[in-house]
Parts: structure tokens; C-alpha cells; sequence
């Protein structure tokens, strides 16, 4: 049997990007499209994450997926009416853009079955991990930094041989909406890292030990299974990613890997509008026009009702 220990980490080339969950901050439109494929103007959120994780080696990715979703692996397929169509018309570029989606990286589905939380979508993908470290990117979070964060945990995990969780500052009035890592009031250095003393998941503002949030990217190694295994269902009667990690806690050690910028949390309404706005204005093709339609908006007193 291969040797599952920290010590024998290996180079991380699998993700997994759990997508079961129903959107319902998004409904109506989320009951028949998945919420990971909204588009921040003309590109699924799920495409910039596997991007992201392609950027930063990966070259293996699993979704883990629920009823409804069939729309994410069509996206990834190849089209062959489509991309017929667009070679017959002469839109080369077009073509490029829909066939490379087929060849980002080794594409995989499982489905989760029952939305039993965010550590049991993980837990499924055990058998397709097996005894390798490996990534998680959550498809809510669309980090837009060419892959510097998870690039950066990855080469801390291969280094140290250990699990690295991605931590941000956030005020303490909001560390209820994340799970929140103690750090024992170290100060990351260069190599933006900390120690992970404990963790918890969604702490009220009075017992966060910390403002340290847990945001949506994790490199792990395989113990992680083994400790989602023992993990009983916490908050929201659901099995806890966070809960899992405060197990592995006392087995090994983990890092929080800190940063700052990049992150759109499109679970977010606002942050969505905030992502598809920033994206769109970084855009050589709609950025210009975009951006002088926004100006006018703003010296003309911005929108206005209709009559």
C-alpha cells in the first residue's frame, strides 16, 4: 500500500470543485441553470476556476456534482455541431476558444448524492484522489490573481509536506460567515504563512478566536479523508469541511496561507455585480465602450426610473 503520510507528499496535481449545491441565492434563474455557470460577462464562474487551477499545475480536475448540472459537463465537452458551424462561417477564434475548453485538463464528475455539506462533497472524491495531496477550489470564490494564491499554497504544501488553508482579514462582525482559523497571533512573513492552532466553523463575533477567514482554496494531503470519516455533522446538521480540518489539527500540522486581494464571492449578489463590472472593464474588447457608457451613467445622475 502506497504511504498516505505527510512525508510522502507529492507533487499536487488533482483538484476537486465541489458544485452540488442548489444556488438558492440565486433563484429563479438558478432553478434550471447552476449557479457555476453564471456568466461574469461571457465566461462560466466554474471556467475561471479551473482555469486558475490549470495555471497553477493542476492537470486532473473532479466536479462533484448534483441533479441539475449536466450544463458544466457539456460546457467542458467537445460540441461538434457547434464547432462545425463555426469553422463553416469562418469564425476561427471562436472555434479556438470552444475547442480548448475540451483540453483544459482531465475532466471528471461524480455525483454527491445528498447535500450532506461541504466535507462530504469532498469525501466523495476519496476514490479519485486516492493517496495524493490534492486541491479544493470552492466554485463561489473566482479569484482573479493568475493563479498567485493557489500557486503559492501549492508550492508551501509540496515544501512543508502538509495541508494549506487560504486565510483573509475580514471585520469581526463577519468571521459568522466563514470558518475561522487561530493563529496564535502570528504575523506571516514573507512566505505568507501562519500556524493553525485550532479552527472552528462560523463562530459568533465574541468566541472567534480570531478575524482570520477561511475563504474557498485548500490544498490537503490524503489524511483528510480519513479524518472526514470520523467527522459528525456540525453546523446545520451538515458534515463541516472546517470541523474535518480541526481533526487532522491534532495529527499534523496545518498552515493558513494569507492574502489580501483577488477574491469575488459570487455567491454574493452584490459581489457578482462587482465581479461581471471589474471583468468587464479589464477587457480590451467591451472594456472602453463599457467604461465610457459608466461614465456618462455617472455624470448624468445614474439611472434613472422609468416612467
Amino acid at each position: 500500500m502506497a504511504d498516505s503520510s505527510p512525508s510522502a507528499a507529492r507533487a499536487v496535481r488533482k483538484a476537486v470543485i465541489p458544485a452540488a449545491g442548489l444556488g438558492t441565492r440565486f433563484l429563479p434563474v438558478t432553478k434550471a441553470v447552476p449557479k457555476e455557470m453564471l456568466p461574469l460577462v461571457d465566461i462560466p464562474a466554474i471556467q475561471y476556476v479551473i482555469e486558475e487551477a490549470v495555471m497553477a499545475g493542476i492537470t486532473d480536475v473532479l466536479v462533484v456534482t448534483g441533479r441539475s448540472k449536466r450544463a458544466i459537463e457539456d460546457h467542458f465537452d467537445r460540441a461538434p455541431e457547434l464547432e462545425g458551424e463555426l469553422e463553416r462561417t469562418g469564425k476561427t477564434a471562436l472555434l479556438e476558444q470552444v475547442r480548448d475548453l475540451a483540453f483544459l485538463a482531465k475532466m471528471h464528475y461524480v455525483r454527491q448524492g445528498e447535500a450532506l455539506g461541504l466535507g462530504h462533497a469532498v469525501s466523495v472524491a476519496a476514490p479519485h484522489v486516492g493517496d495524493e495531496p490534492f486541491a479544493v477550489l470552492l466554485g463561489d470564490d473566482v479569484m482573479v490573481d493568475d493563479a498567485a494564491l493557489l500557486s503559492g499554497m501549492v508550492a508551501a504544501a509540496t515544501e512543508r509536506s502538509a495541508s494549506v488553508v487560504a486565510l483573509r482579514e475580514v471585520p469581526l462582525d463577519e468571521v459568522s460567515s466563514y470558518g475561522c482559523a487561530d493563529a496564535g497571533g502570528v504575523t506571516p512573513g514573507p512566505d505568507r504563512l501562519v500556524p493553525i492552532n485550532a479552527i472552528v466553523e462560523k463562530p459568533s463575533p465574541e468566541e472567534a478566536p480570531s478575524n482570520l477567514a477561511v475563504m474557498g482554496r485548500y490544498v490537503f494531503m490524503p489524511g483528510i479523508f480519513e479524518a472526514l470519516s470520523r467527522t459528525k455533522p456540525g453546523k446545520g446538521g451538515e458534515i463541516q469541511l472546517t470541523d474535518a480540518i480541526a481533526l487532522l489539527l491534532a495529527e499534523q500540522p496545518v498552515y493558513g496561507y494569507v492574502f489580501t486581494e483577488g477574491r469575488y464571492d459570487i455567491g454574493k449578489k452584490v459581489d457578482y455585480l462587482r465581479a461581471t463590472v471589474e471583468l468587464a472593464l479589464a477587457r480590451d474588447d467591451v472594456g472602453p465602450e463599457f467604461r465610457a457608457y459608466l461614465e456618462q451613467l455617472v455624470a448624468s445622475g445614474g439611472l434613472k426610473p422609468p416612467p
